[in-house]
């Protein structure tokens, strides 16, 4: 595995390690995401932050929160996330992908860390969970994007994918830190989980001070000699390297090919093939969130404890520690098994996973010490499945999906739609488990598992294959390949730097400037054959 993903095919000229480690890094930025999200789950079980938050008392006359107050401290996050992902598009053409990051976490995401660790009551900390989601709304879909336009392509999806390995680690500090402070009598209980934030999104912010802008940006920009030397920095090559100049002029040709076409609005995402591709970002984005896994990540350790689980902090961080050790795989086998083969494995894992522990939880008895470990059992197999498919490649498939000229709008949107399911999810969550609501319990195992049963069809039908593509090609893939089962067959034939942008250039298909193109090189081909001679 780390001679795969360290070693570059042998005809590709120059270095690929300073991007390999600059997209790594830039995948840091997941941690704000994940250990945001994971302290959640656990802050909402510690007795001393009830005491001071809650305003109802239960039978025992313990503070507790209503479902209406447990629902919207939870998913008030994942509206934030949903505008941030929305005005990333802005942020992300605007300030450029570099600055909208530094921004997006250095003040937006702080501002909210601030309003959390200083609230007192609800309101405030309310308050500084929308804007900390909204920091990290931004973040969500600026990162991918500036991983995609500067990772080279064979290796694009274990980068790419990184950032989910990112999230899977801030959700298992969160675990920790959680486990390590839920017992302190004071505010130090959750304010140091909270605070403790502040240091991820410092680390970002210094790092990308030192990081280049995207070549694919500058490009969009008409920055050209900028873009030159930020893909020479990456590659390590001089900055008229004939491989920087061939690497850049396609990305040229191609956006002057797109651009010719016309410029993109947001209405011009929904017609065309780009419609296509926006339609199956954002429903993957959106099945990824319905597969349940936030469940397990945001409920959890209030779920195992209310169903009699024993420790239910010690079972939250055995998750949160399969979540990461199971991305790795993932981070090999997108590039190995393809996209399309990873997300049907990682599809039909979870959902037979999650029927088995909806029928366990379901017919024993909440007592049952043999059917909980059989419950947490198969909860791990499916968070294995969970985080070594979808988790990564629904991030990878969507940063690889758009051309440059709608880009950020259409990435903006497809990670609009997952926190648009994440915030429908964590919102209508208590109400399907509580006892005076659905009180579905264990029978919530079923509902994610018949997601997960629709993500097999979904796979087949709208998922193609982009392994091995650069972000250009997939443009002619989509424009050529009328259905996802035949996409693995693609190969590359057009040469966009060799399209005229103009006059009748402009209104040939990419099927008809492909054919024309093979044309030519057949002929080029015939012409230069060696000519038979009579053997002497």
């Amino acid at each position: 595995m780390g001679r795969f993903m360290l070693t570059k095919p042998p005809d590709v000229p120059g270095k690929s390690w300073p991007a390999i480690l600059i997209g790594l890094f830039v995948a840091f930025g997941g941690i704000l995401f994940g250990y945001d999200t994971g302290t959640i789950s656990g802050i909402l079980a510690m007795p001393y932050w009830l005491s001071g938050f809650a305003t109802e008392l239960n039978a025992d006359g313990e503070p507790e929160l209503t479902a209406s107050q447990d629902s919207l401290i939870v998913s008030i996050l994942s509206a934030g996330t949903f505008f941030g992902a929305l005005s990333a598009a802005p942020f992300g053409d605007l300030l450029g992908r570099r600055l909208g990051l530094i921004t997006a976490a250095g003040l937006v995401f702080n501002f909210g860390v601030i309003l959390q660790t200083a609230a007192t009551e609800q309101p405030l900390f309310i308050a500084g969970r929308f804007f900390a989601g909204f920091g990290v709304g931004l973040i969500s879909a600026l990162i991918p994007m500036y991983q995609s336009e500067t990772a080279p392509k064979w290796i694009r999806g274990t980068i790419v994918g990184a950032y989910q390995l990112a999230i899977t680690i801030g959700l298992f500090l969160a675990a920790i830190v959680n486990n390590s402070t839920k017992d302190r009598n004071d505010s130090g209980s959750y304010r140091i989980p909270i605070a403790i934030q502040f240091l991820w999104s410092i680390i970002l912010v210094v790092g990308l001070i030192f990081l280049p802008e995207t070549p694919r940006y500058l490009i969009k920009r008409d920055q050209y000699d900028k873009a030159a030397k930020s893909l020479a920095k990456l590659r390590r090559l001089p900055v008229d390297h004939p491989a920087v100049l061939e690497e850049l002029n396609e990305v040229q040709a191609n956006h002057l090919y797109e651009m010719s076409l016309g410029k993109s609005t947001y209405s011009d995402c929904f017609k065309g093939t780009l419609g296509k591709r926006l339609l199956t970002g954002c429903l993957l984005q959106a099945l990824q969130q319905l597969t349940g896994v936030n469940f397990i990540f945001y409920y959890g350790t209030q779920y195992f404890k209310n169903a009699g689980f024993q420790n239910p902090f010690i079972i939250q961080v055995i998750t949160n520690s399969v979540n990461v050790a199971s991305t790795f795989p993932g981070l090999y086998l997108v590039e190995k098994l393809g996209r399309r083969g990873l997300l049907l494995m990682g599809a039909i894992g979870m959902c037979v996973c999650q029927f088995i522990v909806g029928s366990v939880g379901t017919a024993s008895a909440a007592t049952d010490l043999s059917a909980q470990k059989a419950s947490i059992a198969f909860v791990c197999i499916y968070i294995f499945f969970f985080a070594s498919s979808w988790g990564p490649v629904a991030w990878v498939v969507t940063g690889e999906l758009f051309p440059l000229k709608a880009r950020a709008k259409c990435l903006s949107m497809t990670t609009a739609s997952n926190w648009l399911l994440n915030w429908a999810i964590a919102y209508s969550t208590p109400y399907l488990v509580d006892a005076d609501h659905a009180n579905l319990q264990s029978k919530v195992f079923f509902v994610w598992g018949s997601f997960c049963f629709v993500c097999i069809a979904f796979v087949h039908f709208m998922i193609y294959e982009t392994k091995g593509l650069t972000l250009e090609q997939v443009d002619e893939l989509y424009g050529i390949v009328g259905k996802a089962w035949k996409s693995k067959d693609f190969r590359p034939q057009v040469s966009f730097a060799d399209v005229d942008h103009t006059g009748e250039g402009r209104k040939l298909s990419l099927a008809d400037i492909a054919a024309g193109q093979e044309r030519k090189r057949s002929v080029a081909s015939a012409e230069h054959a060696p000519v038979a001679t009579e053997k002497v």
